[in-house]
């Protein structure tokens, strides 16, 4: 396959490949600890797994001790992540397998990893039996004692002894959060059992290819996060769940100390459009149709999540959602939402004009919403010459907004998580005369250059491009064209930093003959880079006007993830034009001088001020009463700001009691919300038509040497 057929498919990969945890593949049966051992196909497939990262990964790693350390360390991690079931000496005990790994996958020898998921299995079973026996004890609630809930970083417990501790406060904390969602004691006890016995049952079933996927895992993920391996089984679900037509709520989950958070909404989908769930919620319970039962999640595999909320198009589903930001133990809400599929003219470009706010001196702003790049494939190959593309969509879009004689345009990529190259690079010839958009080198050196032939410009006036954490891939590729070419203004936070490019390998074509079924290897194959030179990877796009308190780089977007690809850089092929500094620094002043009174952005703020506080919690207190009050002061002071925001746009406040429900439909408040960022970006570049458009400076970008990987 080419590097550029395989590239338009970066977008829909992305959406379906699940999450790397644990996860044993869909069965019915309980596993016989001695069936656990690896099987001839499974050896043959680990030698084939070692020859395609060697010689197809983007980042050349020699396969030796030093990676073994790293793939014992992720194997690890993977079976217990927040270091639950295995004790000191339990690690003591695995370290003569340290350095062995590595020697494991080059020999097909794959017993260690074997022994070591056993042993894990056993240390499950006793953990979880010693959990569901404290669930007959009694608690004392007023001892002022903490439970640590994030021990990935803690130290293993020494002991047997010490880790029945670190299970007793378990236990007693998930009792105290579901009494502070005010669930009944009889009800909480039978939640819990039921957790528990979940867990200990998804143990039990893990079978040898469950293990050995973990391990191979275990291995990609020690090189680069997006490479993972798919077992047979796990591959034959997912072309069946491709087939199906189960729909869901659209929406990006991931497991985060035990709760299922919202990632990210996928823009057209039920969970989008309700205006009720937004990135970083908790969904701490799942409930099928209008009055079916809730079921507690907390704690659940993040694969058995996902499938309560899948379900047949047109179905209600119910989420029991803990806000973003709120404490553990805080209110939670229910939400409804009816299954769909997501359309592609949900997903459309949108157009709105912003005028008449204060600061912007008159001037009148379109702006163009764009959710993701898509282009209907499947139309355009069947012939149709009217198919539906994010280009064809905006060029019609600017054409209405020039009619409407608007002074300069927004583009909106905000949550925007990517989609089709071929789209990026049309878009942005919608704005330059003609040239390259992208670099694309692949992991055996050769290097593609996607360009814009088309010398038509549908739109010369003032730019800018509004970005946030969540724009990624196509959205980088884009809106790094255009800041190289220096044709608009980017405003916002630094894009996620997704500058790789993924392919599945159905690893049976390594095979001569016979019937064989090893699985897939999506594999990490090619790296973006812009005109400049300049990766798209690790850093992703930084704003000329930075919007404050944007995620911190540590625990967002690319950078977050281990083992990411770093930064880097290849030689330009183009010089770069730059808006002229003097005038970026006089927009980012007006800016500061904005936002430091506007009562928008001093919610925002609040709400980063909040999260990041309890982002950076490990541990809970367990006297009731402190829980009660560290919750009660968390929600006065988000109830405060919000208020203070919905005053200043001519909304009725909420309740100042905490303990009620706002009564009022609060979709003006949700849309409100979300235009805090957008209008000022409209003022932004308002300022910046009024500064009048310099000619920009043309320098020639800095020669960089290629940089290995």
């Amino acid at each position: 396959m080419s590097t550029k057929r395989m590239m338009v498919r970066i977008g829909l990969l992305a959406l379906l490949w699940p999450l790397a945890v644990p996860q044993a593949a869909t069965n019915n049966h309980e596993v016989n600890p001695a069936e656990l051992i690896p099987t001839p196909s499974q050896r043959q497939t680990a030698v084939i797994i070692t020859k395609v990262m060697e010689r197809h990964h983007v980042r050349k790693v020699e396969l030796d001790d030093k990676l073994s350390r790293e793939i014992f360390k992720h194997y690890l991690e993977t079976l217990d992540p927040n270091r639950s079931f295995f004790t000191q000496e339990d690690i003591n005990g695995f370290s003569k397998y340290e350095e062995r790994l590595d020697d494991a996958l080059i020999t097909a020898e794959l017993d260690a990893p074997f022994d070591i998921f056993r042993i894990y299995r056993d240390r499950v079973e006793r953990e979880v039996g010693f959990a569901l026996r404290q669930l007959g004890q009694k608690h004392d609630y007023s001892i002022d004692e903490d439970y640590r809930f994030d021990r990935s970083k803690a130290p293993w417990a020494a002991n047997n002894r010490e880790l029945d501790d670190v299970w007793r406060k378990r236990v007693k904390n998930d009792i105290l959060s579901l009494r502070l969602l005010g669930k009944p004691e009889g009800e909480i006890l039978k939640t819990l059992h039921k957790r528990y016995e979940a867990t200990l049952t998804q143990v039990r079933q893990f079978n040898r290819d469950d293990v050995f996927q973990t391990f191979a895992n275990a291995y990609t993920m020690s090189l680069e996060p997006h490479t993972s391996y798919m077992s047979p089984q796990l591959s034959e679900n997912f072309d069946i769940s491709m087939r199906l037509s189960l729909e869901g709520i659209g929406a990006v989950l991931r497991s985060r100390n035990e709760y299922t958070e919202i990632m990210k909404t996928v823009p057209g989908g039920p969970a989008d459009l309700s205006g009720q769930v937004q990135k970083g919620d908790r969904i701490v319970g799942v409930g099928q149709g209008k009055s079916g039962e809730i079921e507690n999640v907390l704690g659940w595999r993040l694969q058995d999540v996902v499938d309560k909320i899948r379900g047949p198009k047109g179905s209600v589903v119910r989420l029991e959602v803990l806000p973003k930001g709120a404490a553990a133990g805080g209110s939670a809400k229910v939400i409804a939402l009816v299954r769909n599929e997501i359309k592609l003219e949900d997903q459309a470009a949108k157009k709105s004009v912003i005028q008449g706010m204060e600061g912007m001196q008159g001037r009148k702003i379109g702006v163009i919403e764009i959710p993701a790049f898509y282009r209907d494939f499947q139309g355009q190959s069947s012939g149709d010459k009217n198919f539906r593309s994010t280009t064809r969509d905006v060029r019609k879009l600017l054409k209405e907004l020039n009619k409407e004689r608007v002074d300069g345009i927004v583009i909106d990529l905000r949550q925007n998580g990517g989609g089709s190259l071929t789209e990026a690079t049309e878009l942005t010839g919608l704005f330059i005369d003609k040239g390259p958009v992208v670099q694309v080198l692949d992991s055996s050196g050769r290097l593609e250059i996607e360009r814009d032939k088309d010398p038509e410009i549908a739109y010369r006036g003032p730019l800018a491009v509004l970005v946030d954490g969540e724009s990624a891939s196509a959205s980088e590729i884009f809106a790094g064209a255009i800041q190289d070419y220096g044709r608009g203004i980017i405003i916002g936070e630094p894009t996620f930093g997704k500058g790789t490019v993924q392919t599945l390998i159905d690893l049976d074509r390594f095979v001569r003959g016979g019937d064989t079924n090893l699985g897939r290897l999506r594999l990490t194959m090619a790296q973006f880079f812009r005109v400049s030179g300049s990766s798209t990877q690790f850093k992703g796009v930084v704003p000329d006007v930075l919007y404050p308190n944007s995620e911190s780089d540590k625990e967002h977007g690319e950078r977050s993830l281990d083992n990411a690809l770093p930064w880097s850089s290849i030689e330009p092929v183009r010089k770069v034009t730059q808006i002229r500094q003097d005038k970026l620094n006089i927009l980012t002043e007006h800016h500061r001088a904005r936002i430091a009174v506007d009562p928008g952005f001093g919610f925002l703020n609040e709400g980063y001020r909040i999260s990041k506080e309890q982002r950076d919690r490990h541990s809970l207190s367990l006297k009731e009463s402190k829980r009660r009050e560290e919750w009660r002061k968390t929600e006065l002071a988000r109830r405060a700001s919000e208020n203070r925001f919905r005053s200043s746009v001519g909304l009725k406040p909420l309740p100042e009691n905490i303990d009620m429900e706002s009564e009022q439909d609060d979709e003006e408040g949700i849309k409100a919300i979300s235009k805090i960022q957008l209008n000022e970006a409209a003022r932004l570049l308002a300022d910046y038509i009024n500064l009048g458009q310099a000619r920009p400076a043309v320098r020639e970008a800095p020669r960089a040497a290629m940089i290995d990987f």
